[in-house]
This record gives structure tokens, C-alpha cells and sequence, in this order.
């Protein structure tokens, strides 16, 4: 059974919003907690929900999607701890997540054979994703600050141009056949940025660039958002990705059960 969901409009608003929501509640708890006991709670939860999400044996929206927070809100303060604790530069630390993603994905499909997210259903494919998100999403990290601060963009222009660069691979792909599985992880390392960059100009004081609603007000706001769509794809199941032979029995059996009505 895969363990992914489908790639959906669902699935890029629910990720912008996590990589916005980890940004908001990693800043907020390392500033209104002691720094050392928001890392540990963070990699508590990290860990817990990447175990839980290796215990199922299919796609369950409120795992993935559980695990794909923690990565947001532990993958932030790991990064922010990178630059300001061992005093990496940002532009140092993107080089480095670049060639540690080159790595992680010519490492999958020199196993694999492919790195087509429609066939994760096995645990070392799994691995490999994860593994894959981890990167993309520590290179965002990187690249997203770099823009902001080293390049002094600041927010609101860092999300104008993250926003068009996470456009660019939809568009190569419908518009010039660009490769599926290169625009998808080209522009979900553009999430990460994209959301951050928006996620800090809400919620940044008015004299550095922001608009001053605070990190808290910001990281309820969205927490709630994606409850509510999580919610949503768990009744709806709008996200399941089925596999094709489970299709072909389901179509059998509507074939079945129309002859026997006829």
C-alpha cells in the first residue's frame, strides 16, 4: 500500500502552510521557552511521529501529515541552531544541503530505479523518501534565510520570489513536458522558503520587516488551518493514492454488481 498521499491541490496548500506553521511555533517556543528544552521537545516529537509513521503500513493523512509538521517545527531549530550556535553562513550551509539532496536522490535511484513518489510501498523506498524531505526541506531552510538576511530581500520580497520560483516547475512541466518527478521536488524544496518567508512577515515586528501579529497568533492561526484540511482528506479521503490493481478489483466488482441489477 503506498505510503504517500496523491499529489493534489490539498497536498501543496497543506504543505505550504506546515513549512509557514514549523517556521511560526519553532520561533515562538525557542523564544518563550527555554531554547535547550524547545531542541528536546522538538526532537521528541520528531521522532515519535517519524516512528509512528513507519508503524503503519499505509497512507494515513493525520500521520503523514503529523510527521511532515515535526519536520517543519524540529528541521527549523536544527537550522537556526546550524547558523547561530556554530555560526554557519547561510550561503555556506545552502551549498552544503544542495549537495547533501544531489546525494540522497542519486543514492535512491542507483537502488530503485526510479524516484517516482507513486511507488513509495516499500520500507527502504520509504527511508529514501523521508530522507529526501529532510534535505529539501534543510535546503529550503538555508536558501529561504540566505535571501532574507545575507541578500537583504527581507520577507515580503523573499516570498514574491520563492512564490514565483515555486511556480516555474508547474508551469515547465505543463506547458514544455519538463520531467514530473524533477519539477515535484524542485518545487517542494521552493515550499519550505515560500512558506517561511510569509509565515516571518506576519508575524515579525513592524521595524524589522513584518507586520507585527506575533509568532503565537500566527502559529494557532495555522495550526488550525491545517487541522481542518487534515480533517477533511481523513473523511474524504480525497488524497488516498489507490494501487492500480486495487482499481482494477474495484472496477471488477462494479461490473458485478451491475450485471446482477441488470
Amino acid at each position: 500500500m503506498s505510503k504517500v498521499p496523491e499529489i493534489t491541490a490539498y497536498f501543496w496548500i497543506i504543505k505550504l502552510l506546515t513549512t509557514a506553521m514549523g517556521e511560526a511555533t519553532s520561533d515562538y517556543l525557542v523564544y518563550h521557552i527555554n531554547p535547550y528544552v524547545a531542541v528536546v521537545l522538538g526532537g521528541i516529537g520528531f521522532i515519535a511521529s517519524l516512528m509512528l509513521q513507519f508503524a503503519v503500513r499505509r497512507y494515513v493523512a493525520w500521520i503523514y501529515w503529523l510527521l511532515v509538521v515535526m519536520v517543519a517545527v524540529f528541521g527549523t531549530m536544527v537550522a537556526d541552531a546550524i547558523h547561530v550556535v556554530l555560526g554557519v553562513p547561510y550561503a555556506v550551509s545552502t551549498i552544503a544541503f544542495a549537495v547533501v539532496l544531489t546525494v540522497v536522490l542519486s543514492s535512491w535511484y542507483r537502488v530503485e530505479k526510479t524516484l517516482s513518489i507513486h511507488s513509495i510501498h516499500t520500507r527502504r523506498r520509504e527511508m529514501f523518501y523521508w530522507a529526501t524531505v529532510l534535505a529539501t526541506f534543510a535546503l529550503g531552510t538555508a536558501t529561504g534565510d540566505m535571501t532574507a538576511t545575507t541578500l537583504h530581500l527581507g520577507y515580503l520580497a523573499s516570498g514574491v520570489l520563492f512564490t514565483l520560483l515555486f511556480v516555474l516547475p508547474a508551469l515547465g512541466y505543463w506547458l514544455f513536458r519538463l520531467n514530473a518527478t524533477f519539477s515535484f521536488w524542485l518545487a517542494y524544496v521552493m515550499t519550505r522558503p515560500l512558506g517561511a518567508s510569509f509565515a516571518d512577515f506576519f508575524g515579525m515586528p513592524r521595524d524589522v520587516g513584518g507586520l507585527g501579529y506575533g509568532k503565537g497568533i500566527v502559529s494557532i492561526v495555522l495550526t488550525i488551518c491545517i487541522v481542518l484540511l487534515v480533517g477533511y482528506l481523513t473523511v474524504t479521503r480525497k488524497d488516498v493514492l489507490q494501487d492500480p490493481g486495487t482499481q482494477v478489483l474495484e472496477g471488477l466488482h462494479h461490473k458485478s454488481d451491475v450485471e446482477s441489477a441488470l
